[in-house]
Order: structure tokens, then sequence, then C-alpha cells
């Protein structure tokens, strides 16, 4: 994946992250409440919403520009 520097491109990929990220806690939510649930799915749910995260905070920190030392 090639990260663009347009802080616009940036900013709609950390919107659609964002509302995966949301939609994953929905579902981990949905999924843990059942009975008999498949821990396995749970926790690659779980894994993937940690992954999210991760690039969430990347492209955060890209956003916000580098200060002169």
């Amino acid at each position: 994946m090639t990260e663009s520097d347009d802080p616009a491109e940036i900013a709609r990929r950390l919107a659609a992250l964002r509302l995966e990220h949301r939609d994953l806690d929905v579902a981990i939510s949905g999924l843990s409440t059942l009975a008999g649930h498949d821990d396995l799915a749970l926790k690659r749910l779980k894994r993937r919403k940690l992954q999210l995260k991760d690039a969430i905070a990347r492209l955060e920190s890209a956003l916000i520009p580098d200060e002169p030392a």
C-alpha cells in the first residue's frame, strides 16, 4: 500500500478506517454475546481491530506537520 502525501486523501482513508473500526466493534460485541460463539473468529476480529487502530494512528501522525528541531 502506497500512501499519498495529499492531506485530503489521508483524511478520506482515515475516515474509512475509523468506520471499519466502529463496525468491527459492533461485530465483536454482537459475537461475544452469542452463546457458543466462535473463539477463533472473535480473536481474528479483535486482531483486525488492533491493526486498524495502528493504521489510524499512523495516518493521524501523517496529518500532523513536522516541526523543525
